[in-house]
């Protein structure tokens, strides 16, 4: 993806284990930037971790939770070696003021601090890191990256909404089904929710990396969890608030580009929805009675329509202590649960399709994946090589 390559020297870090530099030198990455911290460890003469292969990093700085994931490429995908996530709620309070309230930045602070220390100690070549709703919006955005940069040396962008939707389909490429001619990846947010119509009927990408060159049409709504629950509540939810919600969303939908034509197409062809959120996860925990929250039984799941149905039914009945007190839900999510379901149904309504397959993926898998996918590419050998003297 261009975005990943344009960004990749700026935020790269270069290890230099075995370069002869001495202990605590600070090194120079591939834009000449000394990296924010100095290397306080004395490699060993024979680095494992480097025989194994380099590490990347990425790391998603959005309305309602901040997450890292550093990773080694394995096969053709990625091991991940380390990963942090926490609610944070950076974009409270912003539907309603403009700005990152003091509380959100101090919270949001310590986060990003548990991250600045992992990326410190494992050290990854390359990395990215972004912001996305929060900061794009908030008046005093910008400052609060200016902040980070200066307290603890993380370089955060602030991504477009384009690129945010790239970077999700990319991240959940490997999960849509082979035998489809498309699919509609949805991603809900906490501030925005990013919509992408796959088109594969002109044929299909072959690298993961490379699936948002199918990308026919995209939007990305002015609402996500956190603002639905600002404009109509989370805490008691009736019927009738729930569908305030959903028309709210659906407003917003009819501005989607080629919505007709996307109907036409699941009527006459193979299309699922592809879900990557908090909201689609916690449906499909909820669908499966699980006891707590487990991703490898919850990434990847297929969800009919009917069971999607009875699982939000379900949800609607439940109080909002009910809520907290649900191991697959908790405290932090309990209040924005059912806003992210009013997103999803009014998607649902709008495309109705006869399943949804869930992901526990986004941003981060892929940023990732395209930061791999551009140093492969240029460690590919040249097929054809240029031939030496007399022009010949």
């Amino acid at each position: 993806m261009t975005d990943s390559n344009r960004s990749a020297a700026a935020s790269a870090l270069l290890a230099d284990a075995g370069s002869g530099a001495p202990s605590g030198a600070v090194r120079k990455d591939r834009a000449g930037l000394s990296p924010p911290w100095p290397d306080q460890r004395t490699p060993p003469a024979n680095a494992p971790r480097r025989a194994r292969g380099p590490l990347y990093a990425a790391l998603d700085l959005g309305t309602n939770n901040c997450r890292l994931l550093i990773a080694r490429p394995h096969e053709r995908g990625f091991r991940v070696l380390d990963g942090f996530t926490r609610i944070v709620r950076l974009g409270e309070g912003v539907s309603v003021t403009g700005r990152l309230s003091d509380a959100a930045m101090e919270r949001t602070m310590e986060a990003l601090r548990q991250c600045r220390n992992k990326l410190r100690d494992h050290q990854p070549i390359r990395m990215r890191l972004i912001a996305t709703e929060a900061c794009r919006t908030a008046d005093n955005g910008l400052a609060f990256l200016e902040r980070v940069k200066t307290e603890l040396g993380l370089n955060l962008e602030i991504v477009d909404r384009r690129t945010e939707a790239e970077l999700a389909v990319t991240g959940c490429a490997d999960l849509i089904d082979g035998q489809t001619q498309g699919a509609l990846m949805f991603d809900i947010g906490g501030g925005s929710s990013e919509l992408a119509w796959l088109d594969f009927r002109g044929g299909r990408p072959r690298l993961q990396g490379r699936m948002s060159a199918s990308i026919r049409s995209w939007q990305s709504l002015p609402v996500g969890v956190v603002s639905i629950a600002e404009k109509f509540g989370g805490v008691d939810v009736t019927r009738e608030v729930f569908e305030a919600m959903v028309s709210h969303v659906a407003a917003h939908l009819r501005q989607f580009r080629g919505r007709e034509k996307l109907r036409q197409m699941i009527s006459n062809h193979p299309v699922h929805l592809i879900g990557t959120s908090g909201t689609v996860t916690t449906l499909a925990g909820l669908h499966l009675g699980l006891e707590r929250y487990e991703r490898q039984k919850v990434d990847g799941l297929w969800m009919r329509r009917d069971q999607v149905d009875e699982t939000m039914r379900a949800l609607l009945s439940m109080s909002f202590e009910r809520r907290v007190a649900h191991p697959c839900i908790g405290r932090d999510r309990a209040d924005l649960v059912l806003p992210g379901c009013a997103i999803f149904e009014a998607i649902r309504r709008e495309w109705p399709t006869e399943k949804v397959r869930v992901a526990d993926r986004g941003l981060r898998e892929g940023i990732l994946i395209s930061l791999m996918d551009a140093d492969r590419a240029q460690k590919r050998p040249n097929r054809y090589p240029r031939r030496q003297g007399n022009g010949q």
